[in-house]
């Protein structure tokens, strides 16, 4: 669906791909076929106009999102398309793919519990039989119901050659079946084949996703000459290793062989640590303190490893995703181009029902083009733009390429304009809005969240050393107060001073009266919970103590200091760059959160119960066991916490 193109091998103006086929009578109607790649004239009524206007409309939203057209253009089903692509269906299947990929954290084994520590864990609680299926099955129907819209419309032809399709049926199936042996067996099984299966749920919804995943396989035969190079470099150093530190008849000097270099596979683990520097340089200190010269070996295998062939496997892999972006933005621009030009085809074919002629017509009129935009859901900037440059053809046709060009304000950014300033009449107030709207009352509310992060921060200090229950939290209380009402003062000021609409189309300003609204509130609940300024009041049942509020406000004021990055060029700059990386790596992120979730599902299957529970807790919790542990092992270093009992500690 997304890599077909409609018209194969292009369209030519007046060429034989749009003809006309003649029919008696005065009422003709006007057909665009896909498969034909035809337009022709037959029998119909005046409501076919509506037809090639929605046909415009969807091929034109195709464009916008870079979507193909090879799909049903049936009156029927572009209804239905248009509803399937629509922001709330598309949203609440995405919702349902994370509901479905959330079940894991509360089947069991269940991850309801407040700590995973096999110290102190106690029992989780586990949901009964048949809630975590019934939420299952609701949202296997929907896949199901997708699967058939998708297939519905692009067809049968198109179905059969898109893979992700046929592993949707498949993989849709399967946990099906694996759902009604789960629920025959009154949910007793230990093994749920479907959990591994759902992250392909997420995979097929993604096209970026997919092509990310394309980049990957076609990145993994460039790749495997490095990989056999860096696997050749372990393996020899491995043995140079074996041969360099082999044991000696002095027990003294066998440090390195004994920690290190005792066997073949002891060899290639310690130096494939030292190939990510994890190691370094514990890995040479017992050969080092003997001989100087033994330095030689590891700092040949850190420059050859580390820094030459890793970093050549860093920049083929770069190399070749750069390519495959390259090669994927073509594609997405060739597929708008397309859609585009499909929809000026559409409403040619219509102009010639219109004029009853079988000549190709190469232009539409500016009427027709104004009604389709006031139908096609776009940003209203974009269709602002669009739709200013189509008023300047007046009442004279637009050609094939002026049709395109039209569409170039897609690529363009919005520069955003602020709505005009309030006008006061009162010279006092208009002198305050000049005063509120100038550059320095936002530096001025800068150093003032600055001075008050300094307060907090010398308050810090001052009570690093006191145990929360003897703190005096009345005074940090107090100067949170003051700036407070300052920060309360300062939004309601530049509210007057811009206007509503002006001072929340800064984000900036967003940011800042979210927090200060949330400091007030805070604020009075202080006032209201602890009566103050008795600063000696208990909490009721149930509610924060001084402390805690205090310190929920104090970590709002720190978090509120970032109203200072877009002040700051460069620190604007650099903030912005890893807001848009953040955006431009969320296909990389899906792939990540598809191989944790399914290596955690492996794990729970293949090492479930593998770490058993202390006996003696209480008596290793208070330091009282004889029992000795070896340093560094899973006891000594207290990774109880980490284990594979549960989804969310994998």
């Amino acid at each position: 669906m997304e890599t077909e193109p409609l018209l194969g091998g292009g369209v030519k103006r007046g060429s034989s791909s749009f003809r006309s086929r003649p029919q008696d009578g005065a009422a003709r109607r006007l057909s665009y076929s896909v498969n034909g790649q035809s337009c022709y004239i037959e029998h119909g009524d005046d409501d076919d106009d509506d037809l090639h206007i929605q046909q415009a409309v969807v091929f034109i939203e195709d464009a916008i999102h870079y979507r193909s057209i090879n799909h049903r253009v049936d009156s029927r089903s572009l209804r239905l398309y248009r509803w399937y692509y629509s922001r709330i269906c598309q949203w609440g299947l995405g919702l349902v793919i994370a509901i479905i990929l959330s079940l894991a954290f509360v089947e069991k084994p269940s991850s309801l519990t407040i700590t995973s520590d096999l110290r102190y864990k106690k029992p989780p609680m586990e949901p009964p039989c048949g809630l975590t299926e019934s939420i299952e099955i609701m949202c296997l129907l929907i896949f199901a119901v997708d699967l058939t819209v998708k297939s519905y419309l692009i067809g049968w032809e198109e179905f059969r050659k898109n893979k992700w399709l046929i592993g949707y049926v498949v993989v849709t199936g399967a946990s099906v079946i694996d759902w009604t042996l789960s629920v025959s067996m009154l949910c007793t099984e230990t093994l749920r084949i479907r959990r591994i299966f759902r992250p392909f749920f997420l995979l097929q919804n993604s096209s970026l996703m997919k092509k990310t995943l394309k980049c990957i396989k076609r990145t993994l035969p460039e790749i495997a000459s490095v990989i056999l190079l860096i696997t050749l470099h372990l393996f020899l150093f491995s043995m140079f290793g074996m041969l360099i530190f082999a044991r000696g008849e002095d027990a003294r000097e066998n440090g390195e062989w004994a920690s290190y270099f005792r066997n073949l596979r002891q060899s290639i683990t310690s130096l494939l640590v030292l190939l990510t520097t994890a190691n370094n340089p514990d890995v040479m200190i017992p050969a080092y303190s003997l001989n100087r010269g033994y330095s030689i070996f590891f700092i040949l295998f850190t420059v050859f490893g580390t820094y030459l062939l890793m970093n050549l496997l860093t920049a083929i892999i770069y190399n070749q995703f750069r390519g495959y972006l390259l090669m994927s933005i073509q594609a997405s621009i060739l597929r708008r181009q397309l859609g585009i030009r499909a929809a000026f085809e559409v409403m040619c074919c219509r102009a010639m029902g219109r004029t009853h002629t079988d000549e190709h017509v190469g232009s539409v009129k500016v009427e027709q083009v104004l009604r389709v935009m006031r139908e096609v859901q776009m940003k209203s900037y974009y269709r602002r733009a669009i739709v200013e440059k189509v008023q300047q053809f007046s009442n004279s046709d637009i050609q094939r390429d002026d049709f395109q060009k039209l569409f170039d304000e897609l690529d363009k950014d919005r520069i955003k304009e602020h709505p005009p300033m309030p006008v006061y009449n009162s010279c006092f107030l208009q002198r305050v809005q000049s005063v509120f709207t100038h550059y320095s009352v936002t530096v001025i509310g800068n150093l003032v969240a600055l001075l008050n992060i300094f307060c907090i921060c010398t308050i810090l200090v001052l009570d690093s050393k006191i145990s929360i229950s003897k703190r005096d939290s009345y005074y940090i209380g107090t100067i949170n107060c003051i700036f407070i009402t300052y920060y309360l003062l300062e939004m309601v000021l530049k509210i007057f001073s811009f206007g509503l609409k002006g001072y929340l189309s800064y984000r900036n300003n967003i940011f800042d009266g979210l927090l200060t609204i949330t400091l007030l509130f805070l604020q009075i609940s202080i006032f209201a919970m602890h009566r103050v300024p008795s600063d000696n009041s208990s909490p009721g049942p149930g509610m924060m103590s001084l402390f805690e509020m205090v310190r929920l406000l104090n970590l709002l004021i720190v978090f509120r200091f970032l109203r200072i990055i877009p002040e700051i060029k460069l620190m604007a700059l650099v903030a912005s760059t890893l807001v848009d990386l953040v955006k431009n790596l969320r296909a990389f992120a899906g792939i990540l959160v598809v191989v944790y979730y399914v290596f955690a599902i492996l794990g729970i299957w293949l090492f479930q119960g593998s770490i058993p529970a202390p006996s003696n807790v209480s008596a290793i919790v208070n330091g009282t066991s004889n029992s000795t542990t070896r340093c560094g092992t899973y006891e000594q270093l207290g990774y109880w916490p980490n284990n594979f009992d549960d989804f969310a500690v994998v």
